[in-house]
Parts: C-alpha cells; sequence; structure tokens
C-alpha cells in the first residue's frame, strides 16, 4: 500500500474496510435497539404465518434470513474477539517487559508452541 492512501503500512484496504465494518456492525448489533428490531421481525413473521397458509416459502424466509445473518456475525464477532484478545496481549506484554523481576520468554507466549507452553505451566506448578 502506497503511503497517503488511508490504510496503514501492511493494512490492506480490504482489512482497513473489514475492521471499520466490524467494529460498526458489533456497536450497531450489540444495542437494545437491534434486539427490538429482530424481535419485531420475528413477530410480524410470526403473526404473517396464517396469511400465508404457514407455507414452505414464509418458513424458507425466516430460515434464510437468519443463516445469512448468523453466518455474517460469526465473522463479524471473531474479527473483533480477535482484536481484543490481540490488545490485551500486547498491553500484557508491555507489563511484563518493563517490570524487572518478570520473565521476558512470556511475552508472546501465546505464540509459542504448545510445548514450550507445558513446560512453564509446570514450572508455575512446581
Amino acid at each position: 500500500m502506497r503511503p497517503g492512501r488511508g490504510a496503514t503500512e501492511g493494512e490492506s484496504i480490504v482489512n482497513k474496510w473489514f475492521s471499520r465494518f466490524s467494529s460498526k456492525a458489533s456497536a450497531v448489533t450489540g444495542s437494545s435497539w437491534a434486539f427490538l428490531s429482530a424481535v419485531l421481525i420475528i413477530a410480524v413473521w410470526a403473526l404473517s404465518g396464517p396469511l400465508f397458509n404457514f407455507s414452505d416459502t414464509w418458513q424458507l424466509i425466516i430460515n434464510t434470513a437468519s443463516s445469512v445473518l448468523t453466518l455474517v456475525m460469526v465473522f463479524v464477532i471473531q474479527h473483533g474477539q480477535g482484536r481484543h484478545t490481540q490488545s490485551i496481549h500486547l498491553k500484557l506484554d508491555e507489563l511484563i517487559r518493563v517490570n524487572r523481576e518478570a520473565r521476558n520468554e512470556l511475552i508472546s507466549l501465546e505464540a509459542k508452541p504448545d510445548a514450550a507452553i507445558h513446560e512453564i505451566r509446570a514450572a508455575f506448578n512446581n
């Protein structure tokens, strides 16, 4: 990415767009208004059942809509949790780095092989 194009170095336009989208989507879908809207949509759908004789198409509408929304929200939630987890790890790494008594090998422990994590856990348990 060339400087001055709006994305940080190493971050693609798609990644930057998705990050903004997922942050806004999380804020919107996590609100009480989104919950009330979902309840209202489900109520309207349920009440419209007799009008459509509870047909297969009537059922297919809610099944398809909920499946698509669930799939999209999985990615939005996963992205948000990933960013949150990375932020926590970086903050903890900074605290380890500035504490003279802390063991620096614990920095970025989440990126180390499982065997190394098990060794450190065993050392703490002794």
